[in-house]
C-alpha cells in the first residue's frame, strides 16, 4: 500500500517501492494499491468524489478506506508513508492480517509539513502514530531512522523494530559517457558541474546550498534538479533565492520539470560533486544514485546518510546546526571547493562510492530481508 508507484514517482518512498516490488514478486506473491491513475500492475485508488477540494490529507484518508476494502484476501499488508498508513492499519484490523510499516520518514521530526497540509498535519501525525503504536512490525531504512522512530514512539516494543536499508539498481544507477542531454540543458559537460537532485521542500535544504554557492569556485557550473515545491510560498521563496545567486555567478542551471533516468545518470555521472544539504534524511537514496553513477558526495551529516556516505571516502560530511545556517553554507562550500580544487580525490571517492552501492546496497537484499520481516510477523 503506498501513494507513490511507478510511474507516478515524486520522493525516495516511490524509488523505494518501484525497485523493491520487482525482487519480492521474484520471492512471493505481491498486490500493489496505489494512488493516482491506473496501472497495469497495481490496482490505482482516487479520493472520494465529494472531496475533490478537501484537505489533502482528508482525500488522502478517503483513498485508505478504498484500500482498505480492497485487501480482503491477503496474508499480510505492508504500508509506505503516512498516506497509506491508515488503509494498512485499518486493513490488518478488518481482515485480521499483520501491518507492517516501513518508516522512510516521521511526522514530528517535519514539522514544516504544517506549511503543506494546514490543519491536515494533525491528521497525518494521528495516522501515523497509530499505524506504528498497532504494527506488527516497523522497518527502517537506517539505524538512524531505527532511533528515531523510537525516539517518537517510545510506546513501541523495540523487538518489532528492524532496520533494512534502502538499495540502488546499479544497472539503472551507473556511469555513462553521454553528455546529449546535458548539452540540451545548456551545461557544459567539459566544465566542473556541481550538482543537487531533489524536491523543494524544507527537509530537501536547497536553500542552504543556493546559499553556499555564492562561496563556491566561480568556474563550477550549479546544476539544480529542483521541482515540486510543497507549496507555492517555497518555490517562490527559492526562485528568488536562484534568481539572486544566477544574477552574480554564470552557470547557474535550474531544472524544474522532472527529468527521465537516463537525463539524471548524465547529470550524476559528469558532475564533479554531488550535494545533499537535507537538514532530515532517514536514508537518502539519492546519495546511493550519484555514488552508484561514480560521483563524489559532500552531504549534511544528519540521520542515516553517515551510513552511506563514508566520510573521507566515498565523499565528505558536513555537521548541521540549525542555530548557526551560516556556518552550515560556508561549510558545504568549502568542502565541495576542496573537491573541486582536487580532481583526483573526487574520482576516487567516486570510483569508491559506486563499489560500495555495489557491494552492500543491492535490492536483492533488501527483498530477502523484508521477507524475513514478513516470516516473522505472521508467525509473531
Amino acid at each position: 500500500m503506498t501513494r507513490e508507484y511507478p510511474p507516478e514517482i515524486y520522493g525516495g518512498a516511490g524509488v523505494h517501492v518501484g525497485f523493491l516490488v520487482p525482487r519480492l514478486r521474484e520471492l512471493i506473491d505481491v498486490d500493489v494499491h496505489c494512488f493516482g491513475a491506473p496501472r497495469e500492475d497495481a490496482v490505482a485508488h482516487q479520493p472520494a468524489p465529494g472531496l475533490t477540494s478537501a484537505n489533502t490529507a482528508l482525500r488522502a484518508l478517503s483513498v485508505d478506506l478504498s484500500m482498505t476494502d480492497a485487501a480482503s484476501s491477503v496474508d499480510l499488508v505492508h504500508s509506505h508513508t503516512w498516506y497509506a498508513n491508515l488503509a494498512g492499519h485499518l486493513a490488518g484490523l478488518l481482515h485480521g492480517v499483520p501491518h507492517v510499516v516501513t518508516a522512510h520518514s516521521l511526522e514530528p521530526r517535519r514539522p514544516w509539513k504544517a506549511e503543506q497540509l494546514g490543519g491536515g498535519y494533525r491528521l497525518s501525525s494521528w495516522v501515523e502514530r497509530t499505524a506504528y503504536e498497532a504494527a506488527a512490525a516497523v522497518i527502517a531504512v537506517s539505524d538512524g531512522m531505527r532511533a528515531d522512530v523510537l525516539s517518537c514512539y517510545p510506546a513501541l516494543d523495540p523487538e518489532r523494530v528492524h532496520v533494512v536499508r534502502n538499495g540502488i539498481d546499479t544497472d539503472a544507477y551507473r556511469p555513462v559517457a553521454e553528455t546529449d542531454a546535458l548539452r540540451a540543458l545548456g551545461v557544459d559537460p567539459e566544465r566542473p558541474i556541481v550538482a543537487f537532485v531533489g524536491r523543494i521542500t524544507r527537509q530537501k535544504g536547497v536553500a542552504h546550498l543556493v546559499a553556499a554557492a555564492h562561496h563556491l569556485d566561480p568556474d563550477a557550473q550549479l546544476v539544480l534538479c529542483a521541482g515540486a515545491p510543497d507549496t507555492p510560498e517555497i518555490g517562490e521563496e527559492v526562485g528568488r533565492a536562484v534568481a539572486e545567486l544566477a544574477a552574480v555567478r554564470p552557470g547557474v542551471f535550474w531544472v524544474q520539470r522532472m527529468l527521465e533516468q537516463a537525463e539524471i545518470r548524465q547529470v550524476l555521472t559528469h558532475a564533479a560533486v554531488f550535494v545533499c544539504p537535507s537538514v532530515y534524511e532517514p536514508l537518502g537514496i539519492v546519495n546511493l544514485e550519484a555514488m552508484a553513477c561514480g560521483t563524489a558526495v559532500v552531504a549534511s551529516d544528519v540521520g542515516g546518510i553517515p551510513e552511506v556516505v563514508a566520510h573521507g571516502e566515498t565523499g565528505l560530511l558536513v555537521p548541521l546546526d540549525e542555530q548557526d545556517p551560516t556556518a552550515f553554507q560556508r561549510g558545504l562550500a568549502d568542502e565541495v571547493n576542496a573537491l573541486l580544487a582536487d580532481p583526483a580525490r573526487a574520482e576516487a571517492m567516486g570510483a569508491a562510492g559506486r563499489r560500495r552501492a555495489v557491494t552492500e546496497f543491492s535490492w536483492a537484499g533488501v527483498a530477502e530481508q523484508t521477507v524475513s520481516v514478513y516470516r516473522a510477523a505472521l508467525t509473531g
